[in-house]
């Protein structure tokens, strides 16, 4: 027997994978289930059965781009979904792992690649954000929410799930009119402009993509509000408050912390503190590993991410710790992200055709698997969002979570 179909014998056993080799021969895997997908796939030629073996996610991810690996029943999200249903997070069996001589060199790459100094933050940034603008149109809500929307209900459209994660987040932060907002990755500026308009708050948003700043500045000259919402292309180790008229009464960022790397955790938090005023509160939205400290896949460094980490939990709160912050509210979104990706994979299929003429037919399957592998690693993986709430002072916030609640049913109803 092949060492693929060894591999794939021992990684399907739910659902049903036909697969015919680059000579003909077809092999049949798994035990078909009502709630697992029935797929077949076609290697074109002799080399992709061993690299799969060596180092799965990148293997499957390049030779699905290159055409190598051809999905001829169902679609390459049925793909991922069958393999990574039969090795769920909570098993811990880790069938889809790359080899051990694979895990070990890239723990030493990874290392190197998340450090990211400030001089490879902007270009790691540039790499995925920098994509046409047209690109994000094509899958995105109106308002270009980039982050895991929040699901009140899961039947609930993405306008209406993005709508309620700015409301859900802009409840945490307790704003009040007329405060001073920093908004630490804005993107195409939609939060801070939700901010300003729902909560009266002057905003800064900060950003390392030329891309999404000039699109964030020109949605708050076309509203007028240009005066109370300013976007910068600054690093936020750069923000000072003699810079930026003083100290701020509020920090969000949100899917930016995935970029900045474990080395330069202690660096953040510290930055942010310095900002905030004495009773200041900031709130962090990002990706997070259920498990403990780990690496960021290959396929998704080379392709996706550059220098990008989901960090545990406990990477978050040991960054935080001895800055004389107090931890106020800490919250674990586990499905939203896999509802919000699987929209955006429909989304992206459906613009096919507009996004190959952008790029080109690899970078459309590239895509695909993005959103296919991200979507699973939510619904199957080890990975989650985190909200996590700081303050200055003890008493920032009130004592219990009501305020929460209220708030955000205030904002969803204003």
């Amino acid at each position: 027997m092949a060492l693929i179909d060894l591999f794939l014998s021992r990684a399907v056993r739910k659902g049903r994978l036909s697969l015919t080799h680059h000579d003909g021969t077809v092999r049949e895997f798994g035990t078909p289930e009502p709630d697992y997908p029935d797929v077949a796939i076609r290697f074109t030629d002799a080399r992709v059965a061993g690299q799969i073996v060596r180092n799965p996610a990148l293997a499957a991810g390049e030779s699905f781009m290159d055409g190598r690996l051809v999905v001829e029943k169902g679609d390459v999200r049925d793909l991922v979904e069958l393999l990574t249903a039969n090795d769920k997070w909570e098993a811990g069996r880790a069938n889809l792992n790359p080899s051990r001589f694979v895990r070990a060199a890239g723990a030493i790459k990874h290392r190197i690649d998340r450090i990211n100094m400030e001089r490879r933050s902007k270009k790691n940034v540039a790499h995925h954000y920098d994509l046409s603008a047209t690109l994000y149109e094509l899958f995105l809500d109106t308002d270009k929410q980039y982050s895991c929307a929040y699901f009140t209900d899961p039947q609930n459209d993405l306008e209406r799930a993005q709508r309620d994660k700015k409301a859900h987040i802009a409840a945490k932060l307790a704003i009040e009119p007329g405060m001073r907002v920093l908004d630490i990755g804005c993107g195409w500026g939609g939060m801070a402009l939700y901010l300003h308009q729902k909560c009266g708050a002057e905003v800064l948003g900060v950003t390392l993509s030329e891309e999404q700043l000039k699109v964030a500045r020109a949605r708050a000259e076309a509203l007028g509000v240009a005066d109370k919402v300013k976007f910068e292309l600054i690093d936020y180790r750069r923000v000072t408050p003699e810079a930026f008229g003083g100290r701020f009464d509020r920090i969000v960022s949100v899917g930016m912390f995935e970029h900045v790397g474990p080395p330069q955790y202690r660096t953040f938090f510290r930055k942010c503190r310095d900002l905030l005023t004495e009773d200041g509160v900031m709130l962090l939205h990002t990706i997070g590993r259920l498990n403990g400290p780990g690496v960021t896949d290959d396929w998704t460094t080379k392709y996706i991410f550059p220098g990008g980490y989901n960090p545990a939990l406990s990477e978050i709160v040991r960054a935080q710790e001895g800055l004389r912050m107090f931890l106020t509210d800490v919250e674990v979104l586990r499905c939203h992200y896999g509802w919000t990706l699987d929209i955006w994979y429909d989304r992206t299929v459906a613009a096919r055709d507009r996004i190959v003429e952008l790029y080109d037919e690899r970078f459309y399957r590239m895509w695909l698997f993005y959103l296919a592998g991200a979507g699973a690693a939510f619904r199957n993986g080890g990975l989650c969002n985190y909200q996590v709430q700081l303050t200055r002072g003890r008493l920032s916030v009130p004592v219990t979570r009501d305020y929460m609640y209220e708030g955000e049913r205030a904002l969803r109803d204003g």
